[in-house]
Order: C-alpha cells, then structure tokens, then sequence
C-alpha cells in the first residue's frame, strides 16, 4: 500500500458535515445497564447489556479488547476470496481468532464481495466500488465507499480513506487501472482482478453504472490475462475460474474496452497497483463502512440511517488503548434496535469516542466468542434472520494465549 493524500480536495465537505460529539450523546450513561463481563481472553471481554435509547430497549454484545497487550492483535476475517461468503464462526475458525464481529456491506446473492475496501495482513486485497453500486445506508457528506476502520501496523486504530492508484502500460501508451477485484468497475473504465478474487465470474463487475447499480451489464466488454509481463489470452467476455497465482486479468468496460483494443498473445504490458492512503497510513488491517466518528468528530447522517434495525459498529478511544466490538440486536420483542445515528451515541456511551464505524446490520449482525475451554468460537447474539448470515468478512480479535 502506498500514500496518495486526498483529503485537501475534501476538507470543505467533511467540515459542513461534523458537529461536536455532545450534541448526539442522547443516551445516558446510566441507561446502559450492564451485566458481569465474561473474560474471553487475556485482554479481551465479552459482556451483554440492556440499553435504553429513546426508542426503547435493546440488547447490546460489546467485545473489549486491551490495544495495549503486546499479545493481542485485531485483524480481518475473510472467506479466503474476495468473492465469497462465509458465517462469522467459521470465519474466525478458519484462522483461530478467539472473537470478532461482522464487517462491511456486500453484494449480497450475486459476488458476495465487499463493498469497501480490504487489507489483509498488509496486502491489498480489493478497493472500493464506485458511486451507487454500494450496498447500504447512503454515507456522510464528505464520505464515500473508500472509507475503512483501519489498523496501522504499529497498533493505532484509524479512520482512512483507500483508493486504487494503478497504472497498466502497453506498446501504445499507459491509461490508469479503475479498480481492484471489485464487484464493480467504474464506467469506461479498467479494472485488475488477481487470484484474491477467487473462482466467481467476473461478468458483475461490467454491470450497473456509478448512478445506477440495478442498470444494465455494458455491451463493451474486454479481458486480458497477463502472465510474466506478456499477454496470454484475448477475450471480448469476463471470465470466470480461478485465475493463477502469476496472472494478472485486466478487465474493461464501455470505452476502456479502447485500451486494450490491439493487443494479442505476446504482447507486453506493465501492469502497476496498489490502494493508496489518503492519510499516509501504513495500515496492516483494513475493512469499509460508513464512519460514524472521526478523530473524535461524529458526522452529520442522512435520513436513511434513521431506520431501527439490528446494528454493528466498531470503535476506539481516544488514547487508542481500547477497541470495541458491539453488535445490537434488533427486529424482536426484546429488542428494537438501533439507528444508526443512535449507534453512534451508545458507542460513545461505551466509551468509543475517537474513531468509530457503523458496519453491515439487519441479518448480517453476528458477534462471536470462544466460550470457556472452547477452541472453537460460539455466537452471542441472537441473529434476525434467526441464524447466522454468511457475509463478506469480518473483524477479529487473536492472542498468543489461544
């Protein structure tokens, strides 16, 4: 991952959205009632708690993790794949986190990719899709589908904006790459796809418009793969299967289709990417969703976040030496939800006041935990869907202890 700064062009829009955080602390802290916490791990809590909002009450699963253990460490959960689904256990099982929680919106019943961007140990896993192709509340002003929750590789937790800065070059010039193992490439443009994004078809990717994601697949379509720096097959349709782990697939719509018009088995091209930081943070840990505090500054939310529904957002304080993992049920007699504007002020409430943010809610809400003497980890809250949902990815909490 590399540095791109872009936040000067932004700064305007960011600060017409913010408001000072006591303006949205709504909730007291003596309505959140809490019960006795549940030790998980040497530095990692889990405890249930009835909230009172101003909606009624709700049940609340916080995960607590002590960011300054030396033996704790925060990171993605995925499926293997960019393009695949997975339930939360079998997620943090796959890669023994002894606790995590749900992550981002995704295209949902088609890829199964995210919508936001993803880094996974420090590799640049996908970016962002454009516009409206998201799926999800509408974000901030001033925000868009690049926003992630990071973790940086010396233990601070971020908020931070990734976007693809990618360059292919051929005999005829160099044209700029659009995305990476996206569901969803902007119009006109080019996209890279590497073995990261799995077996699924690439054909969604060419479907749909930055304003429209229900439009029409584009009739301009064209693939490249590109082994050791030379073309290897030519097609005028995505593909799909698994791609090698020493091919590169260049992917085009519309009018991108001109860039890799002429090209033939043999042909040479560079191809260059990686997602670029707007804040020149060296992340290790990275995963989208809408921001809901920023360096301690809630942001203005649009009138789509106002519906209750079952929440997940994660967040820190402002010294960095806690992280919180909290999943609100919703859709039930005992519990009516969340806003997501009132997610914001229970996590403040909690004590995640510095950088926080909402994650993918309604049936995908899924908090999980080792239970004692278990290696395996157990779900703690109680699902809409009345099981868990298999999502995108994740975030997840490991100790050398497990």
């Amino acid at each position: 991952m590399t540095v791109k700064p872009r936040r000067i062009a932004l700064l305007a829009a960011v600060t017409a959205a913010v408001v000072a955080l006591p303006a949205y602390m709504a909730v007291a802290d003596d309505n959140v009632v809490a019960k006795k916490a549940e030790q998980v791990a040497p530095g990692v809590t889990y405890e249930k708690k009835t909230i009172s909002t101003p909606h009624g009450k709700s049940i609340g699963h916080i995960l607590t993790v002590d960011l300054t253990r030396e033996d704790v460490e925060v990171g993605l959960l995925t499926p293997g794949p960019v393009a695949a689904t997975g339930v939360v256990t079998s997620l943090a099982d796959r890669v023994k986190a002894v606790a995590g929680v749900n992550g981002d919106f995704f295209n949902i019943g088609q890829t199964g990719a995210a919508v936001g961007p993803e880094i996974l140990d420090g590799k640049d896993r996908k970016g962002p899709v454009p516009g409206k192709q998201r799926h999800g509340p509408t974000p901030p002003p001033g925000t868009d589908n690049d926003s992630v929750f990071g973790i940086t590789k010396d233990g601070k937790t971020v908020i931070d904006r990734l976007n693809v800065d990618g360059k292919a070059t051929t005999a005829a010039g160099s044209f700029e790459l659009k995305g990476l193992n996206q569901y969803a490439i902007t119009v006109d443009g080019v996209g890279v796809f590497n073995a990261d994004w799995g077996k699924t078809s690439r054909k969604r990717a060419t479907c749909g418009t930055d304003d429209d994601r229900d439009a029409p697949c584009s009739e301009q379509t064209k693939e490249v793969e590109i082994v050791d720096g030379k073309v290897t097959r030519v097609s005028d349709a995505p593909g799909e299967g698994q791609i090698a782990k020493d091919a590169t697939v260049l992917l085009a719509r519309d009018k991108g289709v001109e860039h890799l018009n002429g090209l033939s088995e043999g042909d040479e091209v560079n191809v260059d990417y990686q997602l670029a930081s707007e804040d020149g943070a060296d992340l290790d840990t990275a995963l989208g969703g809408l921001i809901l505090i920023d360096d301690g500054t809630m942001l203005d939310l649009n009138d789509d976040a106002a519906t209750l529904a079952p929440r997940t957002a994660v967040g820190s304080n402002a010294d960095g030496s806690k992280l919180y993992m909290v999943a609100v049920d919703g859709r039930s007699s005992t519990s009516v939800g969340a806003t997501v504007k009132s997610m914001a002020d229970i996590m403040v409430n909690l004590g995640a006041d510095h950088n926080v943010i909402n994650l993918d809610g309604g049936g995908s809400t899924t908090l999980v935990a080792r239970k004692a003497g278990n290696t395996a980890t157990s779900v703690r809250n109680t699902p809409s869907d009345g099981s868990q949902r298999k999502v995108a990815n994740g975030l997840g909490v490991f100790t050398k202890a497990a």
